[in-house]
């Protein structure tokens, strides 16, 4: 990186380097022999405070080639499970974390590259990313901020000039990305694993410090820190399930402590809905499979318990229980979330024992029939517009007399109909239950059809990054530096509830020729 230093007009207050002094290594970028800004997340960019619009400037720094000022360089180091395996060190192989600024409602984050070169931690990489892996994270961690799941976000996409080596020779890219931190379970496991009880208690007192406020003055803070970093994992593995949204690569070092989503490398969406579906092409076993997630999420959060232990009790007998507590609740926690969404999915507004029963037979009668999930949800609010629900009556509702697109999304929709009956059931005592309630209220609000449709509507998107509108857009540009592909997905995902003119071709599945579909790590 050129000691020449470039102002982008962000406020850098860079408390990670200036507090946690040997959490990291300082380092540069490489240079990059002709970087080229091909894409800036103008709304993001002027979240942060960007100010500076000079193309070549930008160019340089978000390749890594020369630093900002007020910036800070540095590779994080930590540890991590990878796929149930530890490895003790691991870190910012390919990564620099420029600083942290506050955006223009006071709030932390941190400015990271992806990509930029080699650092002490890259273990024999050459420390770079390409084109596509880096268009990928940018096309679905936008998607991920339009579908209000926590995420980090893409800020800018500039190309280096260079060939890459991978299975062949591809375009080298680097991603700028923005999160509220890049801390991870596996910060702590690092320190923890070596026996640095100081510094585990360091971080986890700056992790409450930056993310956790409320908890300064808590009783048991650490017990409570775990609790917290549960409660917010709990609630983001949900809500990737309500979605189809895999993540691929689920090990302690890519969990953030800050509960958002985070490294986009082998991800997809499910087209038709599949239990066991895995899209990476190194998790030959399903360890991270869509059903395992939540499985998986909590093993990784007992990981974080470990490395906290000695902070929560002296006494490691307690400490063990109180840890184990805490991470139990995580089940009913992501439970309660999982249901709460799906309860909404399906027009549901008030709560009865049997959802959960009723929420998973409609899943049963998916698996296995290549019927689309997220075509499915959106099909059953169309349905539900002509079935006449907004009817008191106890009589049954003659599911025959209405014309049910969503049953020919099935191969065979036997199990589906039977869910049906079921499901107008629940509905029609929710609309008796509501009208009670009302009128025991004296209230002249009301939940019509067209409102539980919105409802509806509200949490099931039409556009999701389908994965071969996502190939295409990377393929145009890897192959013709065409992002005319790219910018048209990046669009329809902006709005991803509500349907475009002209965008049907964003809610199809992908053609059967498209096939099996795998991804790759990217590095």
């Amino acid at each position: 990186m050129s000691s020449v230093k470039i102002d982008l007009g962000l406020a850098f207050d860079n408390s990670y380097a200036e507090k946690l002094a040997g959490f990291y290594t300082l380092c540069s970028g490489a240079k990059a022999p002709n970087a080229e800004l091909v894409k800036l997340n103008t709304p993001l960019a002027h979240s942060i405070g960007l100010s500076n619009k000079n193309p070549a400037q930008l160019a340089e720094v978000f390749s890594g080639s020369q630093a900002p000022i007020g910036a800070s360089s540095l590779a994080q180091v930590y540890a991590g499970h990878q796929f149930g395996g530890f490895s003790p060190q691991l870190g910012d192989g390919r990564a620099l974390l420029l600083g942290e600024v506050l955006d223009i409602d006071g709030k932390r984050v941190d400015v990271q590259l992806k990509g930029s070169g080699r650092t002490p931690f890259s273990r024999g990489g050459d420390g770079k990313a390409v084109l596509g892996a880096v268009l990928r994270e940018y096309i679905v961690s936008e998607a991920m901020y339009a579908l209000n799941i926590p995420t980090t976000r893409a800020l800018a996409v500039v190309t280096t000039g260079e060939q890459i080596m991978r299975t062949q020779l591809l375009p080298g890219a680097v991603l700028t990305r923005v999160a509220t931190s890049h801390i991870r379970v596996g910060t702590f496991q690092f320190f923890a694993s070596r026996g640095e009880q100081d510094k585990v208690k360091q971080l986890a007192d700056y992790a409450i410090e930056r993310h956790y406020p409320e908890l300064k003055c808590s009783q048991q803070v650490y017990l409570d820190f775990l609790g917290a970093v549960c409660d917010k994992q709990a609630e983001l593995v949900a809500r990737w399930l309500l979605v189809g949204f895999v993540h691929g690569v689920m090990n302690t070092d890519n969990m953030t402590i800050s509960g958002e989503t985070i490294d986009y490398g082998p991800c997809a969406f499910m087209d038709d809905y599949d239990p066991l579906a895995v899209f990476s092409s190194i998790d030959r076993d399903g360890r991270y499979s869509y059903i395992n997630q939540p499985v998986l999420a909590q093993w990784n959060l007992a990981r974080l318990a470990e490395t906290l232990l000695p902070l929560i009790s002296d006494d490691e007998e307690e400490a063990v229980v109180k840890a184990t507590q805490a991470v139990t609740k995580f089940w009913d926690v992501y439970q309660g979330h999982w249901l709460t969404g799906m309860r909404a999915k399906l027009g549901i507004s008030n709560e009865e024992e049997g959802d959960r029963a009723l929420c998973e037979q409609l899943l049963e009668s998916m698996s296995g029939q290549e019927v689309d999930f997220s075509q499915l949800f959106r099909q059953l609010a169309s349905d539900l517009e002509t079935c006449g629900l907004e009817s008191e009556s106890t009589e049954d509702i003659n599911l025959e007399s209405t014309s049910w697109e969503s049953d020919e999304l099935f191969n065979d929709a036997a199990k589906f109909i039977q869910w049906k009956t079921l499901w107008m059931a629940r509905l029609r005592r929710d609309v008796q239950a509501r009208g009670r309630q009302l009128r025991e209220e004296s209230s002249q609000e009301t939940l019509s059809l067209p409102d539980r449709v919105a409802m509806m509507n509200a949490v099931n998107p039409v556009y999701i990054p389908r994965n071969h509108q996502v190939e295409h857009a990377i393929e145009a540009a890897e192959q013709r530096a065409d992002y005319q592909p790219f910018e048209n997905l990046l669009r329809v995902l902006d709005n991803p509830y509500t349907p475009q003119h002209g965008a049907e071709e964003y809610a199809k599945s992908a053609p059967a020729s498209f096939g099996p579909y795998t991804t790759f790590c990217g590095t």
